[in-house]
Parts: C-alpha cells; sequence; structure tokens
C-alpha cells in the first residue's frame, strides 16, 4: 500500500471498514473483460458485498445483480438502475414471490414443487424468465457449511428427483458449486453437469454458473473461465450468467481498529476495539486468520500478541500475530481484505458499535459512507 493511502486510513476514527474505489475498479475491470470475451453477462452477488453507494460504479462495468431474497432484490432494484436482477432462495412466501414479480427479470426456483406452486401466476409474467436450480451432487469444496451440495443438501434439485416434463415456462437451468475456487474446478463441474443434466440445456435459453468464482485473484485462470463459457454457450446455444461476489470487491477493503489495552496471561494480548464475533465473524465460522499489514504469523518478528475484542464472549480472539516493535495503546491496525462478507454478516451482540463505512477514493482522499449509533443498536430489537 502507498504512503497516501496509508495515512489516509490511519487518520480515520475507529473501528471502521474502509472500501478501496481503485481496488474495485481494477477488479471490475477483469469482469468486464470476462463479458467482453463472453457475451456472457456477469452479475454481483450481493450476499458477499451490498454496499450500495458502489452499485452505480458497479453498473458501468457488469451487467446486473443477484439477489438471495426479498430484500437484497428490492436494494439492487432502488439502487442500480437499469441492470438485471436475478432472485435465487430456497423457498418463496406467496407474499414475497407477489413483490419478486415487481422487481426482477429472472427468478430462480429451488424445486419442483414450487415451481408447481407458484407457476401459474408465474406464466402470467412474459416479462420475466424462471429457472430451476441444480444439484449434481459434485463438489470440491472441503468445508460442509458452505458445500451446497453435501449429503442431503436442502440446495437444488438432484437427478434422482427432475421432472423433465414440468419444464414448460422454465427458461434456464442454474448451478452453484463452487466457493473460493478457480476455474478448473469449474471445468470439472462442468462434465459432471452435463453428464446428468446436459441432454435438458438444449431446452433452455440460459445457464447460470452461480458464484464461487475467485476471478479477480491474482493466480486465477480467467481465460480457462472464458473458455467454459464459451464452450457451454456455443454447445447449447445458451445465454451464460455467472454470479460472483466476492471477486467483485476481493482484496478492495479494510477494517481498521484501534489498540485499547495490553495486559498479560501467559502471553502478550491486545484488545482492540473491533470484534471477530461481531465485525467479522467468518473468521470463528470458517475459521481464517485475516491479514494485517505489516505483521506476520506468531514469534516470526520480535513481539508477538494475541488479539481480543472488547466483548464477554472468551472466544472473541482474532488470532495472534508479530509485530516490529511493542503494540502501544492507542496504536492502529489495519485488517485486508474486509470488503466482502464483513459488513453484510456484522451485527451488535453485546452492544458493540458496527464500524463506520468510509471510501478511499482513487485520489486518496476519503468520504463517510455511512455512520452507526445507539439507534441502530436499539431498533433492531
Amino acid at each position: 500500500m502507498d504512503k497516501n493511502k496509508m495515512q489516509s486510513l490511519m487518520s480515520l476514527p475507529t473501528p471502521c471498514y474502509v472500501i478501496d474505489e481503485q481496488a474495485i475498479i481494477k477488479n471490475l475491470e477483469i469482469l468486464q473483460y470476462v463479458e467482453q470475451q463472453t457475451d456472457c453477462n456477469v452479475l454481483l452477488a450481493q450476499k458477499a458485498f451490498s454496499a450500495y453507494h458502489l452499485y452505480p460504479l458497479i453498473s458501468e462495468y457488469i451487467s446486473g445483480t443477484t439477489a438471495s431474497g426479498l430484500f437484497e432484490a428490492k436494494l439492487a432494484y432502488e439502487e442500480m438502475k437499469n441492470r438485471q436482477i436475478h432472485v435465487y432462495s430456497p423457498a418463496y412466501t406467496d407474499d414475497e414471490f407477489e413483490q419478486l414479480l415487481g422487481m426482477c427479470d429472472h427468478i430462480i426456483f429451488n424445486s419442483f414443487s414450487q415451481w408447481k406452486h407458484f407457476r401459474e401466476k408465474a406464466l402470467q409474467h412474459k416479462n420475466i424468465e424462471f429457472g430451476l436450480r441444480l444439484n449434481p451432487e459434485y463438489s470440491e469444496i472441503e468445508t460442509d457449511i458452505y458445500n451446497p451440495c453435501f449429503t442431503n443438501s436442502r440446495l437444488g434439485i438432484t437427478l434422482d428427483n427432475f421432472e423433465p416434463d414440468e419444464l414448460d415456462g422454465i427458461s434456464g437451468l442454474h448451478f452453484h458449486t463452487m466457493c473460493e475456487q478457480g476455474a478448473d474446478t469449474l471445468e470439472r463441474t462442468i462434465k459432471v453437469i452435463e453428464e446428468k443434466f446436459g441432454k435438458y440445456f438444449y431446452r433452455m435459453k440460459w445457464i447460470n454458473f452461480g458464484g464461487g468464482h475467485h476471478i479477480t485473484k491474482p493466480d486465477y485462470d480467467v481465460e480457462k473461465l472464458i473458455d467454459c463459457i464459451n464452450y457451454l454457450k456455443n454447445k447449447y446455444d445458451v445465454q451464460v450468467y455467472i454470479e460472483p461476489g466476492e471477486a467483485v470487491a476481493l482484496n478492495a477493503g479494510y477494517l481498521v481498529t484501534t489498540v485499547l489495552d495490553n495486559i498479560k496471561n501467559n502471553m502478550d494480548i491486545a484488545i482492540v476495539d473491533t470484534s471477530a464475533a461481531c465485525h467479522m465473524p467468518d473468521v470463528l465460522e470458517m475459521p481464517y486468520r485475516p491479514y494485517i499489514i505489516g505483521s506476520e504469523e506468531a514469534n516470526v518478528l520480535p513481539y508477538t500478541y494475541r488479539l481480543g475484542a472488547a466483548t464477554c464472549l472468551a472466544g472473541d480472539i482474532i488470532g495472534d500475530y508479530s509485530f516490529n516493535k511493542p503494540l502501544e495503546i492507542g496504536d492502529k491496525l489495519i485488517f485486508t481484505d474486509m470488503a466482502i462478507y464483513s459488513m453484510v454478516k456484522n451485527n451488535t451482540f453485546n452492544g458493540r458499535p458496527l464500524p463506520s463505512i468510509q471510501l478511499l477514493k482513487s485520489d486518496g482522499t476519503t468520504r463517510l459512507l455511512k455512520q452507526f449509533g445507539y439507534d441502530d443498536f436499539k431498533s433492531r430489537l
């Protein structure tokens, strides 16, 4: 990170998330290139990144958004004008479906029973296309909580439960089997999908590859992704959609925190004003260890600290880090890759205040996008 950016981040009140506009644009340029080389439609998966202040910028590069339910669809409808809105949910209520009909271009069902329940009403809307989610019972994700195809999954239709006689009115098929994976995984997945469901692709207008594509990760094979898209598009004469969420904002955000206290209990422990449980829950859920600028693994640099939150949860530990100099009360630390999931999954456990959201503009200046306070905590309860 250049010196000016670092100074801007260090000057901010904490805790705060910071979205890096320049990094977002870099990611979007890669996604736009994929669209240009394939004529596919790239959709922002809002479940990973819903910072709608950036939606006008995002809409300059890609084709639209995908939603996991009513509220995300409504956000896209309000904030990303004149772009496609796709929605998928394991199940819709009658009221939700009625509202979605007024917002969405594509609605995807999780089962034939849901399709049959809503079919009569759906087919009255000729301007909307309807699809079904497949479960090929194949995935290379090793952690079950993130694996849509693990044993007894509720997500998608397996081959044994597929009803080819009920496809009238269905114009597309959707599969989502990946999580933070490369194009080689997609290539292998497509082979399985084709073996099981390929004969039905000829009856479709579109195929949706879902999300989990780490397209903007530095070592991702973008050209292989392009080949996969063009292969399926040309073989079956279909429009292809992909739904990256992380790829839009990967490595494009920070969480800035301040050291509040230093204590000892067999090792040095620093209490900070951010929380794994509240502000970056994937640290505990996945789990994973977020990187801090200027740090190393424990015991690599001279001074090692365990970073913990100012909450009552004993396990609210961010991780063990080493630094070149001792941490002092008031020092600021910068966690990286905090634009994805952290903001959409955070919470106010213990009454901890939510971090503000700042935009780090391409010229190095910052702009406050959102400030939270006591009313945000109280109004949820």
